[in-house]
């Protein structure tokens, strides 16, 4: 090790440390891949048989847009928290209300997958301890209920039969409300995923390093079996191609009626583009440790550039196995739609029995402990450097011995908690988290992306480690508006106020900033927050980009608004 290195190790307790290199940064993003299995099923609810194409399109987006993050990631090699924190320098010369909002969206789009997974998890872990039987028409328990309960029909037979015979845990609730569009639940699913996040929370703890180490081993034992999943139906012969046509969006969601390539159908198309970039964007979170890297000027490019190629092969080799092998009906199945059915389906994908069933359901809990602590990991960082750069409450910036953010992941904690109740109640609120949490996203992605010309104009003149070409620039900043596109069109797909919710929910950071900003801190920013630019808050008044990104917002917004205007089901 260097004497640098040695340094870097060194630093005192209260700030994050130089630990890992790029492979570190690899295996703590490892847990997006399995983000797939969050949404296969909804995509293929709302895109018919060109869902393997949106995952391939989305995927694909999502690479070339990481190539302006991994440009301005570089200008920061002091700051944790991801391409939020380092975009959101860019639009701070142009508003200092503009550039939290990307760190606050980007914070509440990451951070459920924390609930979302742990609800999923914990779905599989209750099916595992308390199973709900199987019964038919032809099963003894049935049969003897017809005899004693003449004129009833085989039907209804069945489900008098499951119900009873359904362990008690399943349906038992210590609280359970409506609440607005979505309903909240304090059952069995709720307090078995509250442990799961304590678990994720306890390995977090020790920091960045830890977390490294046991995301290496989980994440082999996941992307391994995923890749085999993906693979040996095409080496066996078990796709059959008929399953991908006709190339046409669904007739109405969830019903596997061939529609048009009308209004309605490319409707239904957007919203599955809508949702899958929450999945396939993800991987930008390699660069949330550029505090934590060794040597971040090469480190950097290296994580997030290997991590999307990971990304982009089981982000298309998965999706595509999956509908060859299942078909319409069977993505459309409910088991699939919400996730709890899905480990029997790459059972059945891999020809294994009960042992290799068993076997993948132990996948998928890991596969989701996996999502989730790559979730924490970045999302308590992009708390952690908001608050040190003057964007979030002052009491986030704390750190432990270890180097770990912790109030940081307390808040995140909390906050998921409220969340898993509601994920825990039903699908409809699952989705209504899902899609209200990617409007977060799709905002942060739009910001980030015209981030990168705004920082070629006004920080020109600064060393990049890595400079991006300029025609990636330039798409990227072209997919923002396309990623606009979908937001308006999309979001209502999945419940009619996740548009809305989105938007009020991103406003919040408003009244948060200006706690922090006016109240806290007198109206001033931190005076190490631009010590990577070479530059003090004086210098922020020089707006070489002119009227530019004012012009880009307000764009934004306008496709935005007529996208949701056009575009109906």
């Amino acid at each position: 090790m260097s004497a640098m290195e040695d340094t870097y190790v060194a630093e005192a307790s209260g700030n994050l440390r130089r630990t890992i290199d790029w492979r570190g940064a690899f295996w703590v993003a490892s847990g997006v891949p399995p983000l797939v299995l969050f949404s296969i099923g909804g995509i293929a609810g709302v895109g018919g048989n060109i869902a393997f194409a949106v995952w391939t399109l989305s995927i694909l987006m999502g690479f070339i847009q990481s190539f302006t993050y991994a440009e301005i990631a570089g200008l920061f090699p002091n700051k944790s928290g991801g391409a939020s924190v380092y975009g959101a320098t860019a639009w701070l010369r142009y508003s200092k209300f503009i550039a939290p909002l990307s760190v606050w969206c980007n914070w509440f789009a990451w951070s459920p997958v924390l609930s979302l997974g742990c609800s999923i998890a914990a779905a599989y872990i209750l099916n595992a301890l308390a199973p709900i039987p199987g019964f038919t028409e032809t099963s003894p328990e049935v049969v003897a209920y017809l005899a004693a309960h003449a004129g009833t029909s085989a039907a209804d037979a069945v489900t008098a039969v499951t119900a009873a015979a359904t362990p008690a845990i399943r349906s038992w609730t210590l609280y359970t409300h409506a609440l607005g569009p979505v309903s909240f639940s304090l059952n069995a699913t709720f307090w078995i995923g509250a442990v799961l996040m304590l678990i994720t929370f306890a390995v977090q703890h020790r920091g960045i390093l830890s977390t490294a180490n046991v995301q290496k081993v989980v994440g082999l034992l996941v992307i391994v079996p995923l890749l085999i999943v993906g693979i040996v139906p095409i080496l066996t012969g078990q796709i059959n191609w008929a399953n991908y046509s006709p190339f046409v969006p669904l007739a109405a969601a969830y019903a596997p009626a061939p529609g048009a390539w009308n209004i309605a159908g490319w409707t239904l198309v957007l919203g599955a583009m809508f949702i899958a970039a929450w999945s396939t964007y993800g991987f930008e979170t390699a660069v949330c440790y550029t505090r934590e890297f060794k040597n971040p000027e090469t480190d950097t490019f290296k994580a997030i550039f290997y991590s999307g190629l990971l990304c982009v092969l089981l982000y298309i080799l998965v999706p595509f196995t999956f509908q060859g092998v299942l078909g319409l009906n069977g993505m459309l199945a409910t088991p699939i739609v919400d996730g709890s059915g899905v480990a029997d389906a790459l059972a059945t994908m891999v020809g294994g029995g009960g042992i290799v069933k068993t076997l993948l359901i132990m996948l998928m809990i890991l596969a989701l402990l996996l999502a989730i602590m790559t979730a924490m990991a970045g999302s308590s960082r992009t708390l952690y450097q908001g608050s040190v750069d003057g964007w979030l409450p002052k009491y986030l910036s704390h750190v432990n011995d270890h180097g770990a953010p912790t109030r940081a992941m307390w808040t995140d904690l909390v906050f998921n908690l409220l969340l898993l109740a509601i994920a825990a109640a039903d699908a409809t609120s699952f989705f209504f988290i899902l899609a209200v949490a990617n409007c977060g996203y799709i905002i942060f992605n739009f910001l980030n992306l015209n981030a990168g010309w705004i920082h070629r104009i006004d920080n020109g003149h600064i060393k990049r480690p890595w400079r991006a070409p300029t025609w990636l620039i330039t798409a990227g900043a072209v997919f923002a508006f396309v990623n606009a596109v979908f937001m308006g069109a999309g979001a209502k797909v999945w419940n009619p106020m996740a548009l809305w919710a989105g938007l009020f929910t991103a406003a919040l950071i408003l009244p948060v900033f200006c706690f922090r900003h006016y109240v806290q801190d007198g109206g001033k920013f931190p005076d190490h927050m631009l010590d990577d630019l070479g530059m003090s808050e004086s210098s922020l008044r020089e707006r070489k980009a002119g009227a530019l990104p004012y012009v880009t917002l307000i764009a934004g917004l306008i496709v935005v608004l007529i996208a949701n205007w056009y575009f109906v089901l």
